[in-house]
């Protein structure tokens, strides 16, 4: 549940963008850039406030992969697993993360929300697999421990 003050921040990112409804999807990315997510109740408030329909911004919202209805940790963690980054056993890179982070299939987000976890097809670097990212940062040649020493990191750089 939001707080009244996301009334204000949403304004600021609508104002920057001139109030223009034709701006719709940069005013998204932008509140997603905020919150990491889409909540609802600002889609209704931009909607409102842009005189556009809930169905129109909802359907904006989940047509693009890049945008997420549900809330997501700080940091984003992609997991190649392509071909390159599979037969290099990324699979273990995977069940080590899961493991130390208390994820499950149903389950991809921790419970402090400093990390989401995604599987992708390929994040292009196959030369350096097994490879994960980080908010969008590249982290090559990875192994269960070193993945694990890596969430340790953030997690310290956190508190």
């Amino acid at each position: 549940m939001l707080d009244l003050s996301f009334k204000e921040r949403v304004n600021e990112i609508i104002s920057r963008h001139n109030n223009d409804k034709k701006k719709i999807i940069s005013i998204i990315q932008d509140v997603q850039k905020e919150y990491h997510y889409l909540p609802e109740e600002v889609l209704v408030y931009i909607a409102d406030t842009l005189d556009i329909s809930h169905a129109k911004i909802y359907g904006i919202a989940t047509f693009y992969e890049n945008f997420s209805l549900e809330q997501k940790g700080k940091n984003i963690i992609k997991i190649c697993d392509g071909t390159a980054c599979h037969v290099r056993d990324s699979i273990p890179i995977f069940k080590a993360i899961y493991k130390y982070l208390n994820l499950s299939d149903k389950k991809n987000t921790s419970d402090d929300m400093l990390f989401t976890v995604e599987t992708v097809s390929c994040l292009g670097a196959c030369g350096l697999a097994p490879v994960i990212t980080i908010n969008d940062v590249v982290y090559p040649k990875m192994t269960p421990e070193a993945v694990v020493e890596l969430l340790q990191k953030y997690k310290k750089e956190a508190m």
